[in-house]
C-alpha cells in the first residue's frame, strides 16, 4: 500500500511479541518500572523517549508486558501525562520551523507544499483527539 505523504511502497514494519508475560530474564517489578517512569517525567522526559531510555538503559524491553498498562496511562494516573499528546506537539513544533523557514526564503515552493500537509495532518489528529476525549472540544 502508498504511503499518504510519501512515495514509498515498503511494508517493513516492527511488530511486538506475541506473548504479553515479561521475558523470563526482566527482573525489574511493576512497582520499581513505574517508579522510574514517573522519575524520568518529572525531568521532563517525553513518553517514547522513557520507552526507549528504559530499554536501553535499564534493560527493559516492552512497559506494557511488566506493569500491564501503557506508558502514557502510568504518567496520567500519577498526574504527569503531558498536556497535549506528543505526536500532536512534535507536528505543530514541525509546522512552525517550516512557517520560519518560508519568513526567510518566501519563493522555496515545495516548503510551501510540505507545510500544508503538515498542517493536514496537525487537524486530522485533532478531530481525532477531540472525538476520543483526549482533547477538549474548545481546543483550538
Amino acid at each position: 500500500m502508498g504511503r499518504m505523504y510519501t512515495p514509498g511502497k515498503g511494508i517493513s514494519k516492527s511488530a511486538i511479541p506475541y506473548r504479553r508475560t515479561p521475558p523470563s530474564w526482566v527482573k525489574a517489578t511493576p512497582e520499581d518500572v513505574c517508579e522510574q517512569i514517573c522519575k524520568l517525567a518529572r525531568k521532563g522526559t517525553s513518553p517514547s523517549q522513557i520507552g526507549i531510555l528504559l530499554r536501553d538503559a535499564q534493560g527493559i524491553p516492552l512497559v506494557t508486558a511488566i506493569t500491564g498498562t501503557k506508558i502514557v496511562r502510568i504518567l496520567r494516573a500519577n498526574g504527569l501525562a503531558p498536556e497535549i499528546p506528543e505526536d500532536l506537539y512534535f507536528l505543530i513544533k514541525k509546522a512552525v520551523s517550516i512557517n520560519k523557514h518560508l519568513e526567510r526564503n518566501r519563493k522555496d515552493n515545495d516548503a510551501k507544499y510540505r507545510k500544508s500537509l503538515v498542517e493536514a495532518r496537525i487537524h486530522r489528529l485533532i478531530r481525532y483527539y477531540k472525538t476520543s476525549g483526549q482533547l477538549p472540544p474548545s481546543w483550538a
